[in-house]
């Protein structure tokens, strides 16, 4: 005989629950296998000693690999003891809820610390063991040189081994992005509302520019600018992408195999309405009223033939139950929405949760892009995008995306919220607008600020 379905339902959440408290001990195996391939390394091919380009054992080619290898180790390595801090608290609290739900005064307190006696030594071993390997490549303090144009004390490629090295602290290695650390990242990804000062740009750039072509090591300085540029352009593309497709496949993934049989199992199960609001029922009755109307007509000016009442009562009949099926399918479908863009959401939040160091990046590209635009372009993108979503014409558009999200989620409308929204949203995007413009792009370029007045009039 099968488990009722909550049952199998309250299984499932805990086979959940249970794999989710393991999140640590999988996080801290996970780093303590990196540290262990980093030592069996250092052990097998350095002996014993810290990888590194100064060794004599190894070229160039092979140095490379063995610093590739050390890079995705300790990859794997800061991100797993990341993942181990973020839910070991979470972890924690939650056993001890559950323990102390089960249990009670001296019996609990007996339990919790025969646990922590068992795994705590077992943890400080491991985690030890972590800190003495990758504290080995601990990034160097940062240089008064930043990586600018100007820069004249930068790191130079020597050697393909040297580079890889200098670069392993970067987070750049040739046309491969790899790890960054987040030091190295701001200095790198440096905004330029970082850089304002009261001397124009113009004129700072064009000191820049006379200094680097006098630097007789421009060329290098060059070379070494256009890897990282390109590295960082590559980061933050593929930092986008991920950003749009993991929530959408994500949102898919988990309506159509997760929350679509729940949804189906429970609404045939507990026989619920037709329609999940009064907007729906109402569509469906016009959509009815309207195949009747029709259906009149064309027997009228002979496009039908003419239908008994019996007959015209059969086809609406008819009608009427292919409406309720369609309507059905679309009220169950903004139940499943609703389930499957909160997964989405969750894995947008995990995505950025875990990606400060793109984020850095991504932020640079952009002021790189957009400060980067002649000041006719910066003026002609901003009387665009504030036109259409703060502009006379916005509130229609507003509007339509409004119903849009109400109808994806199955709500009814609510006219007033849509003017109430309509009537503050677009006032506050306005006032950022008016902000930003004011405060940065007004220091960074006065005559991007003037033509986009001159425009605007």
């Amino acid at each position: 005989m099968k488990l009722p379905f909550f049952t199998q339902l309250r299984s499932s959440l805990d086979a959940a629950s249970q794999w989710y408290i393991r999140t640590p001990e999988r996080a801290l195996e996970r780093a303590y296998k990196a540290a262990l391939m980093i030592k069996a390394i250092e052990d097998e091919h350095f002996d014993g000693n810290k990888i590194s380009s100064d060794s004599k054992k190894y070229r160039e080619n092979a140095l490379s690999y063995f610093l590739i290898k050390l890079n995705k180790y300790l990859k794997d390595a800061r991100l797993s003891l990341s993942e181990f801090h973020s839910s070991t608290s979470i972890v924690s609290l939650a056993n001890q809820n559950r323990t102390r739900s089960t249990l009670d005064g001296s019996e609990y307190r007996n339990v919790a610390e025969l646990e922590n006696r068992e795994t705590q030594s077992i943890t400080l071993e491991k985690l030890k063991f972590i800190d003495d390997v990758i504290s080995k490549y601990q990034s160097q303090p940062k240089r008064s040189s930043s990586p600018s144009p100007s820069s004249s004390s930068a790191l130079m490629p020597v050697s393909q081994s040297k580079l890889v090295e200098a670069n392993l602290d970067k987070g750049e290695l040739y046309n491969q992005p790899i790890y960054f650390d987040k030091s190295k990242v701001i200095g790198e990804a440096e905004t330029m509302t970082d850089t304002t000062s009261f001397v124009p740009r113009s004129i700072l750039s064009t000191l820049d520019r006379l200094k680097r072509d006098f630097n007789p090591k421009s060329e290098e300085e060059v070379v070494k600018n256009f890897r990282i540029s390109q590295t960082k352009t590559i980061i933050s593309i593929r930092f986008i992408l991920v950003l749009i497709l993991v929530p959408l496949l994500t949102q898919q993934v988990t309506k159509t195999f997760l929350v679509a049989p729940l949804v189906e199992r429970v609404r045939d199960e507990n026989k619920t309405e037709i329609f999940l609001n009064v907007d729906l029922e109402e569509e469906a009755f016009h959509d009815l009223q309207r195949f009747e109307q029709l259906l009149k007509f064309r027997t009228l000016v002979g496009l039908a033939p003419k239908l008994s009442p019996e007959e015209m009562e059969e086809e609406v009949k008819e009608k009427a139950f292919e409406l309720t099926e369609e309507y059905r399918h679309k009220s169950a479908n903004a139940i499943k929405n609703v389930f499957a863009d909160i997964f989405a959401a969750g894995a947008f939040y995990v995505l950025l949760i875990n990606s400060r160091r793109e984020i850095e990046i991504f932020k640079g590209f952009i002021d790189d892009v957009v400060y980067g635009l002649s000041d006719s372009a910066k003026a002609f993108i901003i009387i665009l995008f504030t036109d259409v979503f703060v502009g006379f014409h916005s509130p229609h558009g507003w509007e339509v995306i409004l119903e849009g999200i109400s109808r994806h989620l199955g709500l009814p409308e609510n006219r007033d919220f849509n003017y109430l929204f309509i009537a503050t949203f677009p006032v506050i995007l306005d006032t950022i607008f008016k902000y930003w413009i004011f405060r940065y792009l007004n220091r960074i370029s006065p005559s991007a600020v003037a033509t986009y007045r001159n425009m605007n009039e």
